[in-house]
């Protein structure tokens, strides 16, 4: 049969697989990511036993079959806080309609948002690339949940199993008064509001293990692999039962890695890693440690052990009515550095323990999203599976080499560019260009 060796520079364009290519050893997956829904999905499209945690989702299209690494991430809050006017700000595809009303969002809605990185498009310009084409963040957004969601209150509950299989939760928090604006509470108290949505989703979870646990207590198998595995299950949830009962989030409890791996595909809402989105008015943007709700958010967010961004969903409606040109200059006239997609991006980033590399060429120039940890083989499977089997090495230069010597063919000659095998680790920003055989 014959092998073909090739070099990729961005996309793969006109591969083709070549017949049974055998089976190979599984590399060892990246412990580092915060998601388990993330990893669990990058381990199913490589056809990898499950063991540890959730993201990437294959797709099929005769011979191109690839992975994306999108992330996807589930908006949830209390009536009225600025959740759907921020999902409407910064989503690209869908709307919700953004009412004064508590129960406007009668449907979830979904969409897809690039995520901003300036390195792209000087990659793609230094490459005359034909296409910069940046990875996405997907976004889930539901109804407002309010107190008793768990129990048929309010129409949250309907649909928070659309979250179930997001890799992060953002969980916006009213931080502005305005007294046109009711509070579905009758006043502004993020502890509160925090405390209710934390318990509503507990009380989804304790739902689901006590239904588990009920099944698993009935089960008959006789399969000596089987019992193990729901003696590892019935373990794990047991344990989270516990903290559960005590107002304790699933993620809070340590568990023992196959006892991780028997629950996952419960899929548990507190086990997902949560952001705090406190959403504050214009005026606090540039310096939104002086007001005291966002500073009850941070306190709360430290000790829940969750990340935190400030975001003014007001701001984001009306930066997405602007040109692209006009956009920065209306953030600097805020004193404010970044928009909130961007600032919420790195927070999510950084939560969930991601990485973004780059490919670059004529044809194009393309941001991928990894899981902190991957190898390079890991890495080029991102790209497509097969890439990964047949992996010889990887030409690699960092972006800031790249940008100063001018173009790969310059970092090559500059001795920038390095040749890098099975085991190396990718970093934050690595141009790559992979070589391999099929």
């Amino acid at each position: 049969m014959a092998t073909m060796s090739r070099a990729l520079g961005s996309a793969f364009v006109g591969f083709t697989r070549t017949p049974a290519v055998p089976a190979t050893t599984p590399l060892p997956l990246p412990s580092s990511c915060a998601s388990s829904a993330l990893l669990l999905r990058w381990q199913r499209s490589r056809g990898v036993g499950v063991v540890g945690g959730g993201c990437a989702r294959r797709y099929s299209s005769g011979r191109n079959a690839k992975i994306s690494m999108s992330l996807r991430a589930g908006i949830v809050g209390l009536p009225n806080v600025g959740k759907s006017t921020l999902f409407n700000a910064i989503v690209e595809n869908g709307k919700a309609q953004a009412a004064n009303f508590p129960f406007c969002t009668i449907n979830p809605n979904t969409g897809v948002v690039a995520i901003p990185d300036p390195r792209l498009q000087v990659l793609s310009k230094l490459s005359k690339s034909k296409q910069t084409v940046p990875t996405s963040i997907e976004l889930v957004d539901i109804a407002g949940l309010v107190k008793g969601a768990s129990k048929g209150e309010g129409l949250g509950n309907q649909f928070l199993s659309n979250i179930r299989e997001v890799d992060s939760i953002l969980q916006v928090v009213r931080c502005f008064e305005d007294d046109d604006i009711v509070h579905v509470n009758g006043k502004v108290d993020p502890k509160s509001d925090i405390d209710v949505i934390n318990l509503e989703l507990i009380f989804c979870d304790l739902e689901q293990i006590e239904k588990r646990l009920d099944k698993l207590k009935k089960s008959k198998t006789k399969d000596p692999q089987v019992k193990v595995k729901e003696g590892a299950e019935r373990s794990g949830l047991e344990k989270i039962l516990d903290a559960l009962m005590d107002g304790k989030p699933a993620r809070s409890v340590d568990l023992p890695d196959h006892e991780k791996e028997a629950i996952q595909h419960l899929y548990l809402l507190t086990m997902k890693p949560v952001i705090y989105v406190a959403n504050v008015t214009e005026s606090d943007l540039a310096d939104p440690d002086k007001n005291p709700h966002v500073q009850e958010v941070a306190k709360l967010a430290s000790e829940l052990k969750s990340g935190m961004v400030t975001i003014s969903a007001q701001v984001e409606a009306e930066l997405s009515e602007l040109p692209l040109e006009e956009r920065v200059e209306y953030l600097n006239s805020l004193d404010v550095a970044e928009s909130g997609l961007g600032n919420l991006v790195k927070a999510t980033y950084n939560l969930l323990g991601l990485r973004t590399y780059f490919t670059t060429g004529e044809q194009e120039t393309k941001a991928w999203t990894i899981i902190s940890g991957m190898t390079a083989p890991q890495a080029a499977g991102v790209i497509h599976s097969d890439f990964q089997k047949g992996f010889i090495r990887a030409e690699t230069v960092s972006y800031d080499d790249f940008v100063a010597a001018g173009s790969l063919g310059a970092a090559r000659e500059k001795g920038l560019m390095r040749l890098e095998g099975k085991e190396y680790i990718v970093q934050e920003g690595d141009v790559m260009l992979f070589r391999f055989n099929v």
